[in-house]
């Protein structure tokens, strides 16, 4: 985990969403959208897979928390924002926060797999039809590859061979 330079407001926002998850004041509204994953999306919340052990029981209730924060954060963004950094960078930073954050304070791995779900979770429901806005550029067929590394490579023989050959011509005629 690389250090992060943090400062006054990064410890603040920090702290409330700390106590926030921890006290569970309840910021989210309470519709069937964002308790746990969205039923719209024929999902549930990844911590209903499999039993759980004592702390990752904790985990799990602590990161469907986090989860609610974030559902609660991106209510306000709209369907056209959703593919923008600047907008959805601090609901998606807190997501990741919060749960690397209660992974490393109940000892928990990190990534782990339930922390995963939720993160592809956020990316199948806001973030699926986000496309890069300039193309991936790949690599040519080998063929084409090979052709234009030997052209200029055999091509520069010939053109020394030439050089030599017109030298020793004006040479002559001087």
């Amino acid at each position: 985990m690389a250090p992060l330079a943090h400062t006054s407001s990064d410890h603040l926002s920090q702290g409330l969403l700390l106590l926030w998850v921890l006290l569970g004041t309840g910021l989210c509204h309470t519709d069937a959208e964002t308790k746990g994953f969205g039923q719209d999306a024929g999902t549930s919340s990844p911590m209903a897979m499999g039993t759980a052990q004592p702390m990752e029981g904790n985990y799990s209730d602590i990161t469907q928390k986090c989860w609610d924060y974030f559902v609660y954060l991106m209510r306000n963004v709209t369907a056209s924002e959703l593919c923008e950094w600047k907008v959805i960078r601090r609901p998606y930073s807190d997501l990741q926060l919060c749960l690397e954050l209660w992974a490393d304070r109940l000892n928990y791995s990190y990534p782990n797999a339930l922390a995963e779900q939720y993160i592809f979770q956020s990316h199948h429901r806001y973030f699926h039809n986000c496309t890069l806005e300039h193309p991936v550029y790949f690599d040519p067929p080998e063929d084409v590859l090979l052709a234009m590394i030997i052209a200029p490579i055999c091509l520069i023989p010939f053109l020394v061979t030439l050089v030599i050959w017109r030298s020793k011509d004006g040479k002559a005629q001087a």
